[in-house]
């Protein structure tokens, strides 16, 4: 019998192309060593999990050809996991090797917070740096206008594992912001996080839309107006930007400047999982994989 995981790392994936033997790399290269993977397939039809067989006992893979939605195979990851805490990750980021290790000492020396975020760079698909997300550090900062949304990246997440059981995702899913429902929710009840570390490089993809309409549904009617004139406001430029297919811009305006240190620091991390993917790992098993 496996022993008993200290985290749960929950992985959906759907269509992933290859960016998710990198994800999956940075994932064994941790510091930290007592996890398990729960590696979910959403119904992918571009056979991004062909040919992936793990060596490693710590990963289960979970395939039954549907297509549930994110929020559906979170709240199943949720059900497998045997962890203490659950740790959220997605196919197209990159967790830095000191993520879980941290992100654990942290909870065990704070009881009282029941979800934990970090830091995140902002990465294009060439790896190169694009800035840092916007940080807030305590549960007061993160929840100070929940109206206008949490500063609390989703693929950073990690908690215990009876807080997620507690309030799970909402079904039907509140599509592309699963995460701002779950924390609108639940925040009153909660004590979140977000740890000043930079943990985990966050790829360039499309525009966050869907929190705004998460507000407008749940906002208190206090903040309808707050929320209603925020949410016309950004959705107009985020159409906008869409349109004229410049979504990087909307990303850019969202992003802090990095320090010198921090693009270094995360030029060695690219650097070494380019070099740790095209070196057949020792965690895959060899099946006809492309690099």
């Amino acid at each position: 019998m496996l022993p008993i995981p200290t985290v749960s790392i929950v992985l959906p994936v759907y269509n992933a192309g290859t960016v998710l033997r990198l994800a999956l790399s940075s994932i064994f290269l941790q510091t930290f060593r007592e996890w398990e993977l729960i590696l979910i397939d959403d119904g992918s039809r571009d056979c991004c999990m062909a040919g992936f067989s793990f060596s490693d006992n710590r990963v289960r893979m979970v395939q039954d050809g549907r297509n549930l939605g994110l929020a559906a195979r979170l709240n199943q990851g949720i059900e497998l996991a045997r962890g203490r805490y659950l740790a959220r990750m997605d196919q197209d980021d990159i967790a830095y090797p000191e993520r879980l290790e941290t992100q654990v000492k942290f909870l065990d020396e704070h009881p009282h917070v029941d979800l934990a975020a970090t830091r995140a760079l902002v990465f294009r698909n060439d790896g190169s740096a694009v800035g840092l997300f916007p940080f807030r550090q305590t549960h007061a900062e993160i929840c100070a206008a929940p109206w206008l949304g949490f500063y609390l990246p989703h693929p950073t997440w990690m908690g215990k594992m009876d807080w997620f059981r507690r309030h799970r995702y909402r079904i039907p899913e509140v599509v592309r912001a699963e995460d701002q429902e779950l924390l609108l929710r639940s925040y009153r009840a909660s004590r979140f996080a977000c740890l000043p570390e930079v943990l985990m490089g966050y790829r360039q993809t499309g525009l966050p839309l869907a929190q705004w309409s998460v507000n407008l549904e749940q906002g208190r009617f206090g903040h309808a107006a707050a929320g209603f004139l925020a949410f016309a406001f950004k959705a107009l430029t985020d159409a906008a930007l869409a349109a004229a297919g410049a979504q990087h811009i909307f990303i850019t305006r969202q992003t802090r400047r990095a320090s010198q240190d921090e693009i270094d620091r995360w030029s060695k991390i690219w650097r070494e999982l380019q070099q740790s993917s095209a070196d057949s790992p020792s965690w895959l098993r060899t099946s006809g994989i492309a690099s």
